[in-house]
């Protein structure tokens, strides 16, 4: 921030200026309201003056939504003033036009989206080492900042005033579906904006972390209730604590419990059926599995992915790790998909060779920035996304990472274990009416 800082001992009228400047649009609507009032005092007199002014503050105040646009303009000159005063205070702003200057105000849920564009001399990082003070001087809970990735002059701002996650659950808009394609995209939940967050599976692995209590094994039900309810999936599930799974396992073709050596056999035959279609998809001249050709998609679900990787017996470990990265790195083409939950995010549990691989991550509430960045990837906590700030009641708020290659905060759809025994005694009926 030096060269920031060093403009702002420019000279005082410098600064008049800048302050004049920002205040020009509310400075010349002023004057054009003094001088129809002057226009109207001339016409009708004061007293007729002062019943026009009341008379239109109460048809205003009666047709207040036909204003919302210019109110809403208002709203956004003000979030421009505001930004240009914290900047003075943290030092960012100096001379008229050297500031950091607000190009577009999106108005959301959370608070304010910036687009903002850097003075020439200044750099993005700046403004990522101001977060903290300005968030200070705006009075808000949070600053975040991210570079634009097509010019490095422009900075992605977000303030945010409020948790609009913070309350409430969102049903699975799919709870009442009887059926199912895998091949669509999945609702999951809501983002901070109240957009529908869905995650399309086909070629796409998922990584679900978590503390106890976050939420991870609801959000991974609402997956797997998904490809339950298509009976053409097959559904493998290893299951570290017995429990969480049980209500999927008549919809499943295989179901391991606590036995790493089971889950070796399960997921070796899993590798050999990917083997398989390679090389069916070698004989048809294909490059990879799609809807139609007779190779339906394989969901492998293994909830508790510590417990199965962080085993004592280092041949074991050794093993059912390659096996998983084999299956993870190669089984997206041949339909292959993972939905790997864990509730130790380390990374002395979660080896990098597998993470890495996972082309969708979910971090909940973690307990540190660097277990939210075991999940997300590293360095995300220091932009501002760390699972670590979530507030701990905050149950199935996490941060996901997907299709846009930037985390989303978002709020998962919640199932209830009723409506997640209903779901599977649905999904198992099907199945067992195609045979499956």
């Amino acid at each position: 921030m030096s060269e920031l800082k060093r403009d702002n001992l420019g000279p005082v009228h410098s600064q008049m200026a800048s302050v004049v400047w920002e205040w020009r649009v509310e400075a010349g609507l002023g004057m054009a309201l003094m001088v129809l009032y002057w226009i109207i005092d001339s016409v009708v007199g004061g007293i007729g003056a002062q019943v026009v002014v009341i008379v239109a503050g109460i048809a205003a105040y009666l047709h207040r939504s036909r204003f919302a646009p210019a109110l809403d303009h208002l709203r956004r000159l003000s979030v421009r003033h505001s930004w240009a005063r914290a900047t003075r205070q943290c030092g960012l702003a100096g001379p008229f036009g050297t500031r950091p200057q607000v190009l577009r105000v999106v108005t959301a849920p959370f608070g304010d989206d910036l687009l903002v564009r850097m003075p020439v001399g200044s750099h993005v990082a700046e403004l990522e080492e101001a977060a903290e003070p300005l968030a200070a001087a705006l009075g808000v809970r949070e600053i975040r900042v991210r570079r634009s990735a097509d010019n490095a002059a422009l900075a992605h701002v977000v303030i945010v005033r409020r948790d609009s996650l913070a309350h409430g659950s969102f049903p699975w808009p799919l709870v009442d579906t009887h059926l199912a394609s895998l091949w669509d995209p999945i609702p999951v939940g809501l983002d901070e904006n109240g957009r529908p967050a869905e995650l399309g599976l086909p070629e796409r692995n998922v990584l679900v972390g978590g503390e106890p209590g976050a939420g991870k094994s609801v959000f991974l039900s609402v997956l797997v209730a998904a490809a339950a309810l298509d009976p053409a999936v097959t559904l493998t599930l290893l299951d570290g604590k017995l429990v969480e799974l049980a209500a999927w396992r008549g919809c499943a073709t295989n179901t391991v419990g606590p036995s790493i050596p089971d889950a070796i056999e399960v997921l070796g035959r899993i590798q050999s059926e990917m083997d398989a279609r390679y090389r069916e998809l070698l004989v048809k001249r294909l490059r990879k599995v799609a809807p139609g050709d007779g190779m339906a998609l394989h969901v492998v679900v293994i909830d508790e992915l510590a417990f199965y990787l962080g085993g004592s017996d280092r041949k074991l470990k050794a093993e059912i790790t390659e096996l998983l990265r084999d299956l993870v790195s190669r089984g997206r083409a041949a339909g292959i998909i993972v939905l790997a939950a864990t509730q130790k995010p380390s990374a002395d549990v979660i080896p990098t060779q597998i993470r890495d691989l996972f082309g969708f991550r979910v971090a909940l509430r973690c307990s540190t920035p660097q277990a939210s960045d075991t999940v997300l990837g590293q360095g995300w906590a220091a932009l501002g996304y760390s699972a670590a700030a979530i507030d701990p009641s905050a149950r199935g708020v996490g941060f996901l990472l997907a299709e846009g290659g930037v985390p989303i905060r978002f709020r998962s759809c919640y199932l209830s274990d009723q409506q997640i025994d209903t779901i599977a005694d649905r999904a198992e009926r099907i199945r067992h009416r195609g045979g499956r």
